[in-house]
């Protein structure tokens, strides 16, 4: 396995961590703002692998494509690109 999957599987393992203890402080009547705090740690080791995902993207898929002399490549990546800036710019 790459060492980009690996990370990503060791923080997608943590984050599974994480949200059994969610669930778990919501059967025992947590404070709701530990529970919001946490929820806040969750999604923001969500972004952090979505950012190394990302990376990848642009490290090898993107590059290589923009890179290519096929126009369909080219213009598919583009695409791509345009679809996951806007998902994550809401």
């Amino acid at each position: 396995m790459d060492s980009y999957k690996e990370q990503a599987v060791n923080r997608l393992k943590k984050i599974q961590g994480q949200l059994g203890g969610l669930e778990k402080m919501f059967s025992q009547d947590r404070y709701c703002i530990d529970i919001l705090t946490q929820i806040s740690a969750v999604q923001e080791a969500l972004r952090g692998v979505s950012k190394q995902v990302m990376q990848n993207y642009l490290e090898t898929c993107a590059t290589g494509a923009i890179r290519s002399k096929s126009q369909k490549k080219r213009d598919r990546v583009y695409q791509e690109l345009m679809d996951v800036i806007y998902k994550y710019a809401k």
